[in-house]
C-alpha cells in the first residue's frame, strides 16, 4: 500500500457517493484517516463501513454544509477524533439548471448555498487549525463549467466559477502559512448524477453519443480517475502547486479552446 498520505487526516464533503466516495477510498488506501461529511448520513456510514472492514480509520458525520452550526460541529468532531485536519476536500455540490428569468430567489440562494457557501464555511472552520500547524491542503471540486459551459447550465457555471475565485483568494491569503488551496475542474464523469441526466433525456443513448463526440478520448471519466488526481494534489508531491485551476476532462476543453 502506498504511504503518500500516511497518517494525514482528510475531511471530505459529499463523500457518500460518486467522486466523493472514490476520494475517500483512494485517500484511505494512501494511508489517510478519513472523515466523511455528508447530508445523507446513511450513504456516508456505508462508505465508512466499507473502509473499516478493510482496517482503515473512517468517521461518518451527518452534515448539511449550508448550515454553519453543522459545519462547526463536524469540524469539532473530527478534531476530537483525530486531533487535526491536514486535508480538506470540498466536494459536496449539486448541478442546478434554471432559466435566469424564471428561477426564484429561493432557488438562487439554494444553488449558491450548496455550491459556494458550503465550501467557504468548511474553510472558515478548518483554516485556523491549519494556520496553527503551518501546513494544510484544501482542494475545491469545481467543474469545467467554470471555464467553458453549455446552454441550460445557469447558475451552475456561475457557482463553479465562484469556487475558482474563492480558491485563488484563499491561496493568496494563506500561502504564508504553508497552506495550499487548489481547484480541480472535472469534465464528464460517470457518476449517478450524470447517469441520471442521461436517463432523463428523450433518447439516452443518443445523448451519451453526443457527449462522447466531443471527448477526444471518446469516453467519459470515472470517479476513481478524479480521486487519483485529488490524492496527488493533496500530497507533498504537489507541494509547489497552489492557487491552480486544474482541469481533468479527458481533453474536452481543448475542443473548445480559443
Amino acid at each position: 500500500m502506498s504511504a503518500r498520505l500516511e497518517n494525514k487526516v482528510a475531511l471530505i464533503t459529499g463523500a457518500g457517493r460518486g467522486i466523493g466516495r472514490a476520494i475517500a477510498h483512494k485517500m484511505a488506501h494512501e494511508g489517510a484517516l478519513v472523515a466523511l461529511a455528508e447530508i445523507d448520513f446513511e450513504s456516508a456510514q456505508s462508505v465508512a463501513e466499507e473502509l473499516l472492514k478493510q482496517d482503515f480509520q473512517a468517521l461518518a458525520i451527518q452534515t448539511d454544509i449550508t448550515r454553519e452550526a453543522d459545519v462547526q460541529t463536524a469540524v469539532s468532531r473530527v478534531m476530537e477524533r483525530f486531533g487535526r485536519v491536514d486535508i480538506l476536500v470540498n466536494n459536496a455540490g449539486k448541478n442546478f439548471n434554471y432559466d435566469a428569468t424564471t428561477m426564484s430567489e429561493a432557488d438562487w440562494d439554494n444553488a449558491m448555498n450548496v455550491d459556494v457557501k458550503g465550501a467557504w464555511l468548511c474553510c472558515k472552520y478548518i483554516l485556523p487549525s491549519m494556520i496553527n500547524a503551518k501546513a494544510g491542503s484544501i482542494i475545491n471540486i469545481a467543474s469545467v463549467h467554470a471555464r467553458i459551459t453549455a446552454p441550460k447550465h445557469f447558475p451552475y457555471a456561475a457557482a463553479k466559477s465562484a469556487i475558482v475565485g474563492l480558491t485563488r483568494n484563499l491561496a493568496l491569503d494563506y500561502a504564508p502559512y504553508n497552506i495550499r488551496v487548489n481547484a480541480i475542474c472535472p469534465g464528464w464523469v460517470r457518476t449517478a448524477m450524470v447517469q441520471g441526466w442521461f436517463d432523463q433525456q428523450a433518447d439516452p443513448k443518443a445523448a451519451e453519443e453526443r457527449v462522447l463526440s466531443f471527448q477526444p478520448l471518446r469516453r467519459i471519466g470515472t470517479p476513481e480517475e478524479i480521486a487519483n488526481f485529488v490524492a496527488f494534489v493533496a500530497s507533498e508531491e504537489a507541494s509547489f502547486i497552489t492557487g491552480a485551476e486544474l482541469v481533468i476532462d479527458g481533453g474536452m476543453s481543448i475542443m473548445f479552446a480559443h
